[in-house]
């Protein structure tokens, strides 16, 4: 294991903890993000051994407050759900970088960093005199990722994003509901949470570039790009019949069936691709004469006849237990599943199989989906509360204490969230 990295002990409350240093072990990464792409992306690195400094401003990371629920922290203090699920594995330093004194410190730490992630406004760091030119100039090797919103440049340069106002921005929430509803946004923070995942993906991609030249390199990502890169099939659509895409609701805008349907105990989702899927989901189901019916001969033509044929699926299905209709059907090779809730998800046997669920004492969270086989991530430690580490963090780095002394008289080391 990583020795920088605070580990949990292993207990019989504790489930999917990482089995290995990680694949990303020896990597040191200075995160100066908040909310949720930023640390999002950092903690992917953390669950598969990257060394990840969360370094938090004053005030702390906004979504510790952004509860309830909430869950008592080491420090007495409490710490809300929408922070614990995305900074487990990493340790907590408060700065201040309004203070020279703190940028002077962030440079001491940038020392063998492999990776600066940061999401402040475009220009801050400039205007601290860190931007990239200026750090590559120091760092050579160092990868330095921008999480903003729109860029820093063009009609809409270094204006603030927010993940739902690019939903509706970039066209994401106009094709989610349906004609009844209007354009709506999407329940889980989608374009975050892309954002995170492009993010983690261009830093990987930067690291393997630099084993080559030996030089890092700036990753400007942006909410709006992360976004909009989401609009598939409906931007190709667009690209090719030039009509405005439409929300659809369940129903897949170029498939048919590719919906949900009512059964007598839930709603279950069918997914019938091609054409010998669909003959072998109506032969399935005793309706061997569906795939002769004209209207439903093609593809094509399902889609053009969807509410003719939903009304002949859901007469037929009404009657079925959709939870042992759906493991039937799976086993027979046809792509369906029960509409679950979020909590019957979390509890599902085939969920805790897959070790999706990773617990250290009363904390819980959705672990890591990458399984490596010699290398295999996971949960290595509890989310840190406030400025955790901030000590040990600066000894490991050279400070002394007369100098992480003076550090904290001088407010640049914050020892509470002001």
């Amino acid at each position: 294991m990583n020795d920088a990295i605070p580990q949990a002990e292993t207990a019989s409350d504790t489930v999917g903890l990482a089995k290995s240093a990680g694949a990303l072990a020896g990597l040191k990464v200075i995160d100066l993000t908040r909310v949720l792409g930023g640390p999002y992306c950092t903690m992917i690195l953390s669950d598969h051994g990257a060394e990840v400094i969360k370094i938090e401003p004053p005030q702390g990371d906004e979504v510790r407050e952004w509860g309830p629920p909430f869950l008592e922290q080491t420090d007495g203090n409490k710490a809300a759900s929408y922070y614990l699920g995305v900074n487990r594995n990493k340790q907590s330093l408060a700065l201040d970088l309004s203070k020279p004194e703190g940028r002077a410190v962030l440079m001491r730490l940038l020392e063998g960093a492999d990776v600066l992630i940061e999401n402040y406004k475009p220009g801050s760091m400039e205007k601290w005199g860190m931007g990239y030119d200026t750090l590559s100039e120091k760092f050579p090797r160092l990868i330095h990722c921008r999480v903003s919103g729109f860029g820093a440049d063009g009609p809409l340069g270094a204006l603030p994003g927010y993940d739902a106002i690019i939903q509706a921005m970039v066209g994401l929430m106009s094709i989610n509901g349906d004609p009844s509803t209007g354009p709506i946004r999407m329940g889980t923070p989608i374009v975050d949470l892309a954002t995170g995942l492009y993010s983690a993906i261009a830093i990987l991609m930067a690291l393997q570039e630099r084993e080559r030249s030996g030089r890092g390199q700036y990753c400007d990502m942006t909410l709006h790009d992360c976004g909009m890169a989401l609009l598939h099939p409906q931007a190709p659509n667009y690209f090719l019949n030039g009509k405005q895409p439409k929300a659809t609701g369940n129903p897949h805008p170029n498939i048919s069936p590719y919906s949900k349907f009512r059964t007598r105990t839930c709603e279950i989702f069918v997914a019938a691709g091609n054409e010998p899927a669909f003959r072998k989901f109506c032969a399935f189901l005793g309706l061997d004469s569906l795939p002769a019916d004209e209207r439903f001969s093609s593809n094509g033509k399902r889609v053009e006849n969807r509410e003719a044929l939903t009304a002949v699926l859901e007469a037929r299905l009404a009657d079925e237990d959709g939870h042992e209709l759906c493991d039937r059907m799976l086993r027979a090779g046809l792509p369906a599943g029960p509409v679950m809730f979020v909590d019957e998800a979390m509890q599902a046997p085939h969920t805790a199989h897959r070790e999706m669920v990773a617990q250290i004492g009363p904390f819980r969270a959705l672990n890591t989906p990458i399984k490596l086989s010699r290398t295999p991530g996971g949960a290595r430690a509890v989310p840190p509360a406030f400025n955790e580490h901030g000590e040990s963090v600066l000894a490991r780095h050279g400070f002394t204490e007369e100098e992480v002394a003076a550090l904290k008289r001088e407010g640049v080391l914050v020892e509470s969230r002001r």
